[in-house]
């Protein structure tokens, strides 16, 4: 993993600036956690690792797109873990989107929209924490996603209309525009 994605994701959240003030403390956290560790954006950080997804919307900015997870049987925004040729999060989320969607032309704003830290047994099979840069994705009119072996579903939900069981998609939808 690369040094540049280390000091990339430090100076990245050093820029932002929420406006809540639950997400400034996860933001203070966020760099602590950095400062921490050099390993803080790898997998194998047991620990814990920095994550990056994407909030993907529909070019009218009336749906989102979202990704069924096979893991946790639930609607997600789509995104994971940085990989060794990520030197920026919000490369890396834009990876994972256009990789997920399969949609070519996604534009990515560079500063973060969201924050969150959940516990998750990823693919080391132990406990961990997944702390997630989000970042807000544009999709190119008449987009037509594709989707992945790494989702069970993949759909266009109306922002009014959103599954059942994603009320923890509302935070993170109440920072759109």
């Amino acid at each position: 993993m690369s040094s540049a994605l280390h000091a990339d994701a430090v100076a990245t959240l050093a820029a932002w600036r929420p406006a809540d003030p639950a997400q400034e403390s996860l933001r203070q956290a966020y760099l602590g956690f950095l400062a921490a560790r050099e390993d803080a954006c790898r997998r194998s950080c047991e620990p814990g690792h920095l994550t990056a997804s994407a909030l993907v919307v529909s070019a009218a900015g009336d749906a989102t797109l979202l990704t069924l997870h096979p893991r946790v049987g639930r609607w997600l925004q789509l995104g994971g873990h940085c990989e060794a040729s990520d030197t920026t999060l919000a490369g890396a989320a834009l990876r994972e989107a256009t990789e997920e969607s399969g949609i070519e032309g996604l534009r990515i704003s560079p500063e973060p929209i969201h924050l969150d830290v959940h516990p998750i047994t990823c693919s080391l099979g132990k406990p961990t924490r997944h702390f997630d840069v989000r970042f807000l994705v544009r999709a190119p009119a008449d987009a037509q996603p594709s989707r992945s072996s790494e989702s069970l579903d993949l759909r266009w939900w109306p922002l009014t209309a959103l599954p059942p069981d994603t009320d923890d998609l509302h935070p993170l939808l109440s920072t759109l525009p």
